[in-house]
């Protein structure tokens, strides 16, 4: 979603000016998030970048030093119980008793919130524990475990899912879990997810949108597509004849040049690669390749949050 046309009014998430000191150092310093309804927003950054603690401050765990959040519109300071009816939270390790079932630690969590019981089936369902719901806690995969966490998370129909580091420690097929369970919400339930990582090749393959902080502020906001779009590095064409087909792109109004017997073009929209091809094609030039020099998305994530921050 194009957040230079969005109305603010549809904004889940908006923090303005968000900061918290600790001992006079600004861990969140002046942050400006914005996260509209329906999106999977990645929140990125080195470990120690300052995500836990906004993510604390968007569900008043801790207060601010200054700056304002609103969520659903609403000031979190003036209508903070509202607002986090409305919104379910994973932070850290979910909690639970090991000696008890998924059921029984959900049934705890569903008296507390007062929802109708039929609710631990539903959440149960939804994130794959149907057929283990009956057996100890205890005896659960960290990828279950979290899953679970996730499930008590959602007991209360939330709008807003934040969660926090949601595949940290798990290996590969619990991290395939939870990333196919957070994909799936917005999409199937109508809600809208907070998730943040200091993992990039995660969140690539989850959100829409992403946040990078680095060292407390705000560094990147935008889509991820448009992230993306920073790894070309430009193209090579091997064709028959690479120096007239220079001299035909140039033309055309690329920046390029010969290395090796190949053309090397400068990074260009992928309409234009099509019209390249097209033109080069009609002048009898014989295309038997074209590939993309990218750099990797953590290179360029490194380079925005720079080199002194290790992932």
């Amino acid at each position: 979603m194009n957040s230079e046309v969005m109305n603010v009014a549809e904004w889940v998430i908006e923090t303005k000016g968000l900061t918290k000191m600790y001992k006079k150092r600004a861990v969140v310093d002046q942050v400006n998030l914005q996260i509209a309804k329906g999106d999977i927003y990645g929140f990125l950054g080195p470990n120690g970048a300052g995500k836990t603690t906004t993510i604390r401050m968007l569900l008043g765990l801790i207060q601010p030093t200054h700056g304002v959040i609103e969520i659903f519109g609403r000031d979190l300071k003036k209508e903070k119980l509202t607002i986090l009816r409305r919104t379910g939270s994973l932070v850290e390790s979910p909690s639970y008793y090991g000696h008890l079932s998924a059921v029984e630690n959900l049934e705890a969590l569903r008296r507390i919130l007062a929802v109708p019981k039929q609710r631990i089936d539903e959440v149960l369902d939804m994130v794959s524990l149907t057929r283990e719901a009956k057996r100890p806690v205890k005896g659960y995969s960290l990828g279950m475990k979290q899953r679970l966490g996730i499930a008590a998370s959602l007991l209360g129909s939330p709008e807003l899912l934040i969660l926090d580091e949601p595949t940290n420690g798990l290996d590969p097929a619990g991290i395939q879990e939870i990333r196919e369970l957070i994909v799936s919400m917005p999409m199937q339930y109508g809600v809208t997810v907070l998730v943040s990582s200091h993992l990039l090749s995660e969140i690539e393959l989850m959100a829409g949108r992403v946040g990078i902080i680095r060292e407390g502020k705000l560094v990147y906001q935008d889509t991820v597509r448009k992230l993306v779009s920073q790894a070309s590095e430009g193209f090579t064409f091997s064709v028959s004849d690479p120096e007239d087909a220079l001299g035909l792109a140039l033309k055309l109004g690329c920046r390029g040049r010969l290395r090796a017997g190949m053309l090397d073009l400068a990074p260009m929209p992928d309409v234009q690669v099509a019209d390249v091809v097209r033109q080069l094609v009609e002048q009898h030039h014989m295309v038997y390749r074209v590939e993309e020099k990218r750099r990797s998305l953590e290179d360029i994530f490194m380079e925005i949050v720079g080199k002194g921050n290790s992932l």
